[in-house]
C-alpha cells in the first residue's frame, strides 16, 4: 500500500502582496515550498510526492526548488486549476495506476511546520477510516452572526480549526472529487467533500505551530518560529 503526498501549491497569494507567488518567498534562506517538501522528503511514511503548481511555473519550480534541494520523492509535477479543489483533482487524476487502498495525504504547500507524529497518525487513521483531518481546538469564543448581529454562540468544545494534512484512501477521495466536479460543488477543504456524502472523517490532533503562511504577518511569525526552534536545538546539542 503506497502513500503519496499530494501538495497543491497553485495559489496566487494575493493576500501576501509580494511580487512572486507566496510558495517561493524566502524563509530562512529557502523558499517556503522547499521547507514544506523537506518534511515529506524526510518522512519514512511517505513513498512519493505529487506537486501541483501553475503550469507556467513548472520549469522554474523544478529547477529552483525540486532539483536545487534534491527532493527525490517528487515524482511528478502537475499543472494546477482555477481553484484549489480543481488542482487537487488534477493531481489525483495524474497518479500512475493507483490502488484504491493506497493513501493520499493532501497538504498545503505553504504549511511548512507539520509535525511528523501528526503526519504519521493521519496516514494510519486514513487506513482505518473514511478520512483523517489534522485539526486543533479553537482557543477563542466563536460567534455566528449575520449583518453585524450575533445569532448564537456555539459550544467551544465542539469546534476545531481544520489544518492539513488531510488523508484518505485513494478510491474514496478520487470518487468524492469526481462527484463534486460533476455536480459543480466547491468545498472549503477536501474533508468537506466526504462530509457531504455522509462519510465519516476522524480528527487527528494537530499542533498550533502547523500554520499556513498567507500574509506578511504569517511570514514574520514563521521566521520567529524557526529562530526559536534553532535555539532549542542548540541548547539540546550543548546538553
Amino acid at each position: 500500500m503506497r502513500v503519496t503526498a499530494l501538495i497543491p501549491a497553485a495559489g496566487m497569494g494575493k493576500r501576501m502582496g509580494a511580487g512572486i507567488n507566496k510558495q517561493y518567498l524566502m524563509l530562512a534562506g529557502r523558499p517556503i515550498l522547499a521547507h514544506t517538501l523537506a518534511v515529506f522528503e524526510q518522512a519514512p511514511c511517505i513513498d512519493e510526492v505529487c506537486l501541483v503548481i501553475p503550469e507556467d511555473e513548472i520549469p522554474f519550480c523544478r529547477e529552483n526548488v525540486v532539483e536545487r534541494y534534491g527532493f527525490s520523492k517528487v515524482r511528478r509535477i502537475v499543472p494546477g486549476g482555477s481553484e484549489r479543489q480543481h488542482s487537487v483533482l488534477n493531481g489525483l487524476r495524474a497518479m500512475d495506476s493507483p490502488d484504491p487502498e493506497d493513501v493520499v495525504v493532501i497538504h498545503d504547500g505553504v504549511r511548512p511546520f507539520v509535525p511528523l507524529p501528526a503526519l504519521e497518525s493521519s496516514v494510519e487513521t486514513a487506513r482505518a477510516h473514511d478520512g483523517a483531518l489534522v485539526a486543533v481546538p479553537v482557543k477563542d469564543t466563536v460567534k455566528v452572526a449575520r449583518d453585524g448581529t450575533v445569532l448564537e454562540t456555539p459550544a467551544r468544545d465542539t469546534l476545531w480549526l481544520a489544518q492539513t494534512p488531510q488523508s484518505f484512501r485513494y478510491g474514496i477521495i478520487r470518487d468524492a472529487h469526481e462527484r463534486a466536479a460533476a455536480e459543480g460543488w466547491l468545498g472549503t477543504d477536501d474533508a468537506s467533500l466526504l462530509e457531504r456524502l455522509g462519510m465519516k472523517v476522524r480528527i487527528v490532533p494537530g499542533d498550533y505551530g502547523n500554520f499556513k503562511i498567507t500574509t506578511p504577518e504569517d511570514l514574520i511569525l514563521a521566521e520567529a518560529f524557526l529562530a526559536n526552534r534553532a535555539k532549542g536545538e542548540g541548547r539540546k546539542a550543548k546538553g
